[in-house]
């Protein structure tokens, strides 16, 4: 099915037809575009820290050879990796979120939330249509061909690319915080102090991205949901025992000019689904993942919804994109928060680009795939984001736009689509239908005014 057929078939599901019929040929590019990413797809479900970051070595090897071997991750243990995968470092700029959107903000966080999960739940169906589908891009092929796995593979990696970029921002940031410090000379440049940090983080990082086996690494990074409740419960012993307060109401209803920067952070904390086929091959029974699901987006989001708010009333409109930048650096509770933050990026940048240096790897000439060219490409894979995180030093725009641009498209938008063409649906009038169309125009504007705000942002800043 070629490129013009597939975008055709999308904007019939959404829009009127006399919006879809200016749409051009986009063959030829689809088809080179297609050709680089076709390998890269089919790694990133089984390499990543994402993926299924308590399954252990032989586990994930065990899926990728063996596809219809049968597989017995525990219900208990699938709620795990789940809480694992969706807990990140979304949840030091929930306070900042709500800040900015008010606190009428909270409904959306909610709202974005059980969209998340509905849209989860239409993974699962997808999957319960084929049982060859064994990662996102499979979905995304099954629905739309190669353009689906084309789309669904660009967003994954863009993705991971950009976490990675703010990574290092993030360590930049909590470090230059914690060890002011004033220009530095290195080779008769001149840089900040927070360059330096960043630049030395990058440094320590490299070797990580060069080790073959990752299962170490694996296991250190699969500490979302602890490291999520050190920092909650350091940040609350923070403001209730070391004297710091809520002392702060939050004056803002409602600020309808940041709701779509408050709209995108909340979206990047849901940005989990590229995993939950992996997620759901790995279990035992897998007609319990619906409630795998449940518990582990009711838990997440009574964590995020807890830090928003504790964070807003300790700082009120004067929380930082990161609330560790907000704390007093001499409360042990405080330096626990940090280093819990600054500690857990470290253990998963290796792992979060790990997917696109073996895919890039896999570009490769034969001749040339040999431990030098590895260590080469992992080495630039790094250099570069480490010049983007010089270059674009600025946490919440950058996740913002993430959220914004590749969270709402990837766990809201492409589920969306691919249901309601894999099930045939769309070609249905009924209540599923319209609220799959009105989630998806939710989405398009959440999207569009997200990606817009957050790209003036950065560019104001620069």
């Amino acid at each position: 099915m070629n490129g013009t057929k597939i975008l055709k078939q999308i904007l019939q599901m959404v829009m009127p037809p006399h919006l879809s019929s200016t749409l051009v040929s986009m063959d030829s590019m689809l088809c080179q575009l297609y050709q680089i990413l076709h390998k890269m797809s089919k790694k990133l479900s089984y390499n990543s820290s994402l993926i299924a970051p308590l399954l252990h070595n032989d586990e994930e090897k065990a899926i990728a050879s063996h596809p219809s071997a049968k597989n017995t991750v525990s219900f208990f243990r699938t709620c795990l990796n789940g809480l694992n995968t969706i807990a990140g470092v979304g949840i030091l700029s929930v306070p900042y979120a709500l800040a900015t959107g008010g606190w009428l903000s909270l409904a959306l966080l909610f709202s974005i939330a059980a969209a998340a999960f509905y849209t989860g739940l239409l993974i699962k169906r997808c999957m319960d249509k084929n049982s060859n589908i064994r990662t996102y891009p499979d979905i995304g092929e099954l629905a739309f061909g190669k353009t689906g796995r084309l789309i669904v593979s660009v967003s994954m990696y863009t993705e991971l690319y950009l976490v990675s970029i703010g990574f290092l921002i993030l360590e930049g940031d909590n470090l230059s915080n914690m060890f002011p410090i004033g220009e530095v000379q290195i080779a008769g440049l001149a840089i900040s102090g927070k360059q330096f940090f960043v630049i030395m983080v990058a440094l320590i990082i490299l070797p990580t991205v060069w080790l073959d086996n990752l299962s170490l690494l694996s296991y250190l990074s699969a500490s979302g949901v602890f490291a999520s409740a050190v920092i909650i419960l350091s940040i609350t012993w923070t403001a209730t025992v070391d004297g710091v307060g809520f002392h702060h109401k939050g004056s803002t209803l409602v600020n309808w000019n940041g709701l779509p920067t408050a709209v995108s952070l909340y979206a990047f904390c849901y940005c989990a689904h590229p995993v939950f086929p992996t997620l759901y091959n790995s279990m035992t029974n897998k007609h319990q993942f619906s409630n795998v699901l449940l518990v582990c987006f009711i838990i997440t989001t009574v964590g995020y919804a807890s830090m928003a708010v504790i964070g807003y009333l300790m700082f009120g409109d004067e929380v930082e994109s990161q609330i560790t930048l907000n704390l007093p650096l001499d409360k042990v509770s405080s330096k626990l928060a940090i280093y819990t933050t600054l500690v857990n990026p470290i253990s998963k940048f290796a792992l979060m680009a790990t997917p696109i240096t073996n895919a890039l790897k896999d570009l490769l000439p034969r001749t040339h795939k040999n431990r030098l060219t590895s260590i080469l490409v992992s080495t630039v894979l790094v250099m570069s984001t480490t010049i983007v995180a010089l270059a674009v030093p600025f946490f919440g725009s950058l996740m913002s736009l993430v959220g914004a641009f590749l969270s709402v498209t990837a766990s809201i938008l492409l589920p969306c689509l691919c249901y309601l063409k894999i099930s045939g649906t769309y070609r249905k009038f009924g209540g599923e239908t319209v609220a799959i169309i009105m989630i998806i125009m939710a989405a398009i504007v959440m999207a569009i005014s997200g990606t817009y705000v957050s790209l003036m942002e950065i560019v104001q800043h620069l």
